[in-house]
């Protein structure tokens, strides 16, 4: 097990970069801690997979340094990182036998048969593959090839950490809840460093004590499951994560507060001091809609929406609302009266965020 370091990392494809945009990695300083469970999390084309590679050694960074344990992995190729790296679709040899398959990286590393027997046997067991051992690969369903799969990483004592690059994409939905699970369980009794990289947040947040959330390159936030709903780092972070993600509505600076189409947001005294001395004028104000507050009736500090749609979701109601030409939506209850026509809405003061050039400008006020 390793802990791993990513120091001043960046890669660009191209061979003469100009800018950040030319950059697949932009800059990063990040520490995946031995034995943890993270998760990559990311768009199609955020950096995720690059990343991965770089750790696993199958691309060279274009700046900085991989180290494992503080030892800079930089020129050691993969098959001596002891990277374990499981893909989104399987690799295994059809032509041979689940044990077959299971045995294969403990004998090309000359291991003693009585010891492969005992571990193939001890992998099986932990996946629910000790029943098809004698089966040919090409024989299992996706779900089963992709088991065997993980057990190819799981089977090495050595393995300092296991690279997972969307292994449940080709998994029917009513089977990937189990391998999840499978994949948690693992991770409590093996204590390997495992970072999983995916698009979905569900699967990230099932399976990992800290996500990595990426985004253009970029990893702007890490932290657990929780803060990244309830204290998004950065506007996409709002977005990506939560279903339906956070309104985010651009805002100007306006006198103890900021404004939107005449909807004036007052801000703690501290955020207000912030973003006078603040140059440029990307500001934006952030809620979930979970902590949006509706009522049928005018209360103090609430404004007034029209209700453009309410979708019935069973356990919640999303409702869809216009104020000051914005579009945004609350999430209700399911015995929560839904207004009719207009409702009263209010943003409490500890949601609601305030975002500078994207980012999250801390709360101050006293709770």
């Amino acid at each position: 097990m390793a802990e791993i370091h990513l120091k001043a990392l960046a890669h660009s494809y191209s061979d003469a970069p100009k800018g950040p945009a030319d950059y697949a990695i932009r800059e990063m300083d990040h520490v995946w801690k031995q034995g943890g469970a993270y998760a990559l999390l990311g768009p199609s084309g955020c950096g995720k997979s690059t990343l991965l590679n770089i750790i696993s050694g199958l691309l060279s960074p274009s700046d900085g340094d991989v180290l494992f344990d503080g030892k800079r992995v930089n020129d050691i190729p993969p098959e001596t990182r002891n990277i374990a790296q499981v893909f989104q679709f399987p690799v295994i040899y059809d032509s041979m036998t689940v044990f077959d398959n299971l045995a294969f990286p403990l004998r090309n590393m000359k291991v003693p048969e009585a010891k492969v027997q005992a571990k193939v046997l001890e992998i099986a067991e932990i996946l629910e593959l000790q029943d098809m051992l004698k089966n040919k690969a090409k024989n299992l369903t996706a779900d089963e090839k992709q088991k065997v799969s993980m057990g190819r990483g799981l089977v090495r004592d050595d393995v300092s950490a296991i690279l997972f690059d969307e292994p449940l994409t080709v998994i029917d939905p009513h089977l990937k809840w189990k391998l999840r699970r499978k994949l948690k369980q693992i991770h409590e009794q093996f204590n390997i460093t495992m970072v999983y990289v995916t698009h979905d947040q569900l699967e990230a947040s099932t399976f990992a004590d800290k996500i990595a959330v990426m985004y253009n390159g970029q990893i702007v936030q890490f932290g657990t499951p929780r803060e990244l709903f309830e204290s998004p780092n950065h506007t996409f972070v709002g977005y990506f994560i939560g279903s339906p993600g956070m309104n985010v509505v651009e805002v100007q600076r306006h006198n103890g507060g900021v404004t939107f189409n005449g909807v004036d947001i007052p801000l703690d005294d501290g955020l207000v001091d912030f973003i006078s001395q603040v140059p440029g004028d990307n500001l934006k104000i952030g809620i979930r809609p979970e902590f949006v507050h509706v009522s049928g009736e005018s209360v103090l500090g609430a404004y007034e929406a029209d209700i453009s749609h309410v979708e019935d979701l069973g356990t919640y109601k999303i409702m869809t609302f216009r104020l000051g030409g914005e579009t945004m939506k609350a999430r209700l209850d399911e015995d929560q009266e839904v207004p009719s026509g207009k409702a009263y809405v209010s943003f409490p003061k500890q949601w609601l965020k305030l975002y500078v050039d994207e980012y999250l400008v801390e709360d101050t006020y006293d709770e």
